[in-house]
């Protein structure tokens, strides 16, 4: 009786020694798996922040341009005024583009503007409404 729980034990004691090997195999399995996961994330990360770089300099030397392109339209509305008041005749022209976008004939042109008729036409045909 002795010997069969000697045998007894020792089968318990393989069959925890073999439970005990498959958990470290799993274990190491699950290292590995968790090594190469964190590669990919290592990865993914990095990808990203080059991603993102490029958005920040695109972003940084979009709004360089759009600072220098401000500081050349702001004179306009100035440069604007000092033309029209140095040629009162280019005022009618602006005006009859505007009332052309809002509908007019030539004949209205050349009342309210003083256009002569192939002046009426010609705005007309670059400042009028596309028909199909």
């Amino acid at each position: 009786m002795l010997y069969g729980l000697y045998a007894l034990v020792l089968v318990l004691a393989v069959a925890a020694g073999y439970g005990l090997y498959w958990q470290f195999r799993q274990i190491q399995a699950l290292q590995a798996r968790l090594q190469q996961l964190q590669k990919k994330q290592d990865r993914q990360l990095a990808g990203l922040v080059r991603r993102l770089d490029n958005y920040l300099s695109g972003s940084m030397q979009m709004g360089k341009e759009l600072h220098a392109l401000r500081e050349q339209v702001a004179p306009m509305p100035d440069k604007l005024l000092q033309l029209e008041q140095r040629d009162p005749g280019s005022l009618s022209f602006m005006e009859a583009a505007r009332l052309v976008g809002l509908g007019a004939t030539a004949q209205d042109l050349q009342q309210a503007c003083g256009l002569s008729h192939s002046e009426a036409e010609l705005l007309q045909r670059i400042h009028g409404t596309k028909q199909s």
